[in-house]
């Protein structure tokens, strides 16, 4: 009697708090639009910013609804995508419509650097996702109204801080002509996006192949870095705020929280942590697994390498 009591206050303050986190999210994303909305464009009275950062949300919560029904993650990756691109337009729309002036080479050039890391990210996501089935992620999240719907709120809050400092930087009414930062930002995007790129493909291909069934990748980028992808997506949100930076003024400047909010997702929340839990438990036993780990930074390149064994790869 007192176990099966026991679990139902579990269970309340379990949901209670899922419910709670997404309240606190939403506050969050709210107290950054605020900041980043002074000198922004209204419409009708209201920031264009706060117009992006509530379709971010709405749309994650419109998905959510088929998806808790129907009990499925297929499309969480796939709304994340659509959501870039969703906001990103409307902020484009919406300077081109209400702003002061023609659209600027700074705005334009933010939007399609977010256009292309969302249709490449994304597709590559959704075709990961078809291949494998399931998301791991999700296993004992998906039975759950209130944890299933804090995660679908935490991909919005992702979305927009992800982006904030672009997002910003479009709907703003400062405009500056093109200087180093434009291009220096451009650089360092388009460094980071090759080398998530050429990541991605390389874990991709070493999975195709049947002979690695079993194993961990340890060549190519991942030799110098046990998570490059990560590498590269950090450095090409850092380019994309360079560009912004410019153009944003007083309260704005809190928006370049951008690529922290990255990196801390990345290296302490969601990404890193995780995988390399994982890791450990299917090959935290293997002697060349310990010595990758050990001689391979988490995240940050070591571009000159400590020499190793010929052999490039390990099985259980």
């Amino acid at each position: 009697m007192y176990t099966f009591i026991e679990n139902i206050i579990i269970k309340y303050l379990t949901d209670l708090s899922a419910y709670v986190t997404s309240v606190i999210v939403v506050g969050i994303a709210a107290l950054i639009c605020l900041a980043g909305a002074h000198n922004g464009i209204l419409i009708n009275g209201i920031p264009l910013l706060f117009i992006c950062m509530s379709v971010a949300f709405l749309v994650q919560w419109i998905a959510f609804i088929p998806a808790y029904i129907w009990q499925t993650e297929h499309f969480y990756d796939l709304t994340g995508s659509l959501t870039y691109l969703t906001v990103t337009g409307l902020a484009i729309f919406g300077k081109s419509m209400w702003g002061h002036s023609d659209i600027d080479t700074r705005s334009l050039l933010l939007a399609l650097l977010i256009t292309v890391w969302t249709l490449r990210l994304g597709i590559f996501l959704f075709m990961r996702i078809l291949k494998a089935g399931k998301d791991r992620r999700f296993k004992d999240l998906k039975s759950s109204l209130p944890i299933f719907l804090r995660t679908w709120t935490l991909q919005g809050l992702w979305v927009f801080l992800t982006s904030v400092s672009a997002l910003t930087a479009i709907s703003t009414t400062t405009i500056h002509p093109v200087d180093i930062t434009l291009y220096a930002g451009t650089i360092i995007w388009i460094f980071g996006f090759v080398f998530e790129v050429i990541a991605d493909h390389q874990k991709s291909r070493f999975r195709t192949d049947k002979d690695n069934a079993g194993q961990f990748i340890q060549s190519g980028l991942w030799s110098i870095s046990r998570h490059p992808n990560y590498f590269g997506e950090i450095t090409l949100w850092v380019g994309v705020t360079i560009i912004a930076f410019p153009v944003l003024r007083g309260w704005q400047l809190v928006t370049l929280i951008s690529p922290f909010f990255v990196f801390l997702l990345l290296t302490r929340v969601s990404g890193i942590p995780l995988l390399q839990a994982r890791a450990d438990e299917k090959w935290g036993h293997l002697q060349t697994y310990q010595k990758y780990k050990d001689n391979t930074p988490a995240l940050w390149p070591r571009f000159l390498p400590i020499k190793s064994d010929p052999e490039s790869k390990s099985s259980n």
